[in-house]
């Protein structure tokens, strides 16, 4: 669930998790659709009986997907100001993929707000510390440290 707050209050919460997303389940239709949007179809990602013989035992998610879950992992995790106009994919920092995602796993990310700046009046510029973690595993998918803006209206 999404925190709403006012602007002023945005110090209090860098350094602070807040918040975890729902889990999504990784299917091999969604790497299928994916991969076609991508046009990545390797045979790790798209082709179940080639991909037995694979390092990973099946398929495996395009750490791509597992990025793309970063808009839906903030809808649940992330705090959203008061008065927000649009929120914007400003970028990344740093972004390492940890462990592949085995078809039919389920992921979810945690997010920590790390710093706030306030770029021009109601334009605030954000950097995250998110985690994708895998379910029942010890290391996560991947870990990035993403940049976004939201940007309020002004009085």
């Amino acid at each position: 669930m999404t925190i709403e707050i006012n602007a002023k209050e945005l110090p209090n919460y860098i350094g602070q998790q807040t918040g975890v997303s729902r889990w999504f389940t990784i299917t091999q239709q969604q790497i299928n659709q994916f991969g076609e949007a991508t046009h990545d179809m390797q045979y790790i990602h798209v082709d179940p009986e080639k991909a037995k013989s694979s390092p990973f035992g099946g398929t495996i998610a395009h750490g791509f997907l597992s990025l793309s879950l970063f808009s839906a992992i903030a809808y649940d995790a992330a705090i959203n100001l008061e008065n927000t106009v649009m929120g914007l994919n400003y970028g990344f920092e740093k972004i390492r993929f940890l462990q592949p995602v085995k078809v039919d796993s389920r992921v979810r990310g945690q997010m920590v707000l790390t710093d706030v700046i306030e770029k021009r009046p109601g334009q605030f510029l954000y950097t995250w510390d998110v985690t994708v973690e895998i379910e029942g595993e010890a290391k996560p998918a991947l870990t990035a440290q993403w940049l976004t803006m939201t940007i309020i209206e002004t009085e």
